[in-house]
């Protein structure tokens, strides 16, 4: 009957990664262990309910049994006094019938009450056992949690060293700072550009002035 739960503390303490290893979802399966565990502490606790309520029967029975031997005795007496031994003989016929029956009775509540005893004290550690798998359950199922992130992140680490976003932001990187230079260098070509009109237009001024002296030289000469 007790197999069940070293079947249990089996799977719970050396199968763990057995499980992860053929995929099965190592929280779901202790959940189920764990409910299987209830069920079978359920049927235990109904047997043990069953043979206690055996056992107290058998004490009435015997009780029973017991008061009637001791009335028989007491109506043999009664009879005797009487002066009926036919009677007597009777009474205490019976009483040796129920005192036989009475034995009987006694071993057998004896057997159940050391089976009834022994179930419950199995009962007793069951519910140890079944309080220790719920706190290992949680303990492993919190492992396991644990593990599946740190699994997750060594996979998008890895995936990050290896090339997708990573790769793709350094690209994105590379693109910036092209069109920083391609700027830089349009800025630079405007401010060039700004200087060289800004030249020629001194030099048109420049040759305007000229232009206006000579005549003005022509003039005086002229005079």
């Amino acid at each position: 009957m007790f197999e069940f739960f070293k079947r249990i503390k089996t799977v719970v303490s050396s199968e763990l990664y057995t499980m992860i290893e053929k995929a099965e979802d190592p929280e779901k399966m202790l959940d189920q262990y764990v409910r299987e565990m209830a069920s079978e502490i359920r049927e235990v606790e109904t047997a043990t309910a069953k043979m206690i309520a055996e056992e107290k029967l058998f004490n009435k029975k015997v009780n029973d049994a017991r008061e009637l031997v001791e009335k028989r005795e007491q109506q043999a007496l009664a009879a005797l006094g009487a002066g009926n031994e036919d009677l007597a003989r009777r009474a205490l016929e019976d009483k040796a019938r129920v005192a036989s029956e009475l034995a009987q009775l006694e071993q057998l509540h004896r057997d159940t009450a050391l089976q009834a005893e022994d179930l419950k004290e199995k009962l007793k550690r069951m519910k140890s056992e079944f309080r220790e798998m719920e706190l290992k359950r949680d303990t492993l199922k919190s492992k396991a949690g644990a593990a599946k992130a740190k699994a997750q992140m060594n996979r998008s680490l890895s995936s990050l060293n290896q090339g997708g976003s990573k790769q793709g932001f350094e690209r994105m990187e590379k693109k910036v700072m092209q069109y920083e230079a391609e700027a830089e260098a349009s800025e630079d070509l405007r401010v060039a550009n700004q200087s060289l009109d800004k030249e020629l237009e001194g030099l048109e001024k420049q040759s305007g002035i000229d232009l206006e002296l000579a005549r003005l030289k022509e003039k005086l000469k002229s005079e």
